[in-house]
């Protein structure tokens, strides 16, 4: 591997992180990509939309590297939450996740003015985590092949997302919290006890289980 057993993963090579006004000019540059994809991308979806169009630092080819793929996965999703809180001020929204990135409404008016006015870096962990661009600079291989692990795990999983929503009668966007609800109002009307369907019981158990779900109820 190139280092001591025992001794700290080496800082990646070559990870050039940029200051952030130089991806400032990105964030419109994505919002068209976006907009011309109400559907919504993957996340490999997008990088090819903007190698496409010649958008920053986002290559196709560059991938086939560890280092450059987590440095392009990086300032992607570090421009897509720059741009979700701009959007978000214009009562807009975006759905960011690798299997898909798409725009959505935000929330209602009434929503709005009832919300706490909390930053989003600190209502949400992992935007802050990227919002962040010393978590770049101080990448090693160690987190960033773990959380390329991670991300393929999302990937597998998420490519049946649609379908599970599907089976418990939803359809994105739609939060954890929404699901489960959805998942209690299946069971009461399916679960066998209640004079239900097992076959359609089971069908909502195992859509939760792709979710992720089915540990916490």
């Amino acid at each position: 591997m190139g280092w001591a057993a025992g001794a700290p993963y080496p800082i990646l090579p070559a990870m050039h992180v940029p200051p952030e006004q130089d991806l400032e000019p990105l964030l419109p540059q994505i919002l068209t990509v976006l907009r011309a994809n109400p559907d919504g991308l993957s996340e490999f979806e997008l990088v090819r939309a903007l190698d496409e169009a010649a958008v920053g630092p986002f290559r196709r080819e560059a991938l086939r590297d560890t280092a450059e793929l987590f440095r392009s996965h990086f300032l992607l999703f570090h421009c897509l939450y720059r741009l979700r809180q701009r959007l978000r001020e214009r009562g807009e929204d975006l759905l960011i996740h690798c299997t898909r990135i798409a725009l959505a409404p935000g929330p209602s008016p009434a929503a709005s003015t009832n919300a706490p006015a909390t930053p989003l870096s600190v209502a949400d962990p992992l935007a802050a985590y990227y919002l962040d661009l010393k978590h770049l600079a101080a990448a090693d291989l160690a987190s960033v092949e773990a959380m390329l692990a991670d991300g393929w795990r999302r990937i597998r999983r998420g490519g049946h997302r649609e379908q599970a929503l599907a089976e418990l009668e939803l359809r994105e966007p739609v939060s954890d919290k929404q699901i489960r609800r959805q998942y209690r109002r299946l069971v009461m009307r399916h679960h066998p006890d209640r004079g239900g369907d097992t076959t359609r019981m089971q069908q909502v158990v195992r859509a939760m289980e792709t979710l992720g779900l089915a540990r916490n109820r």
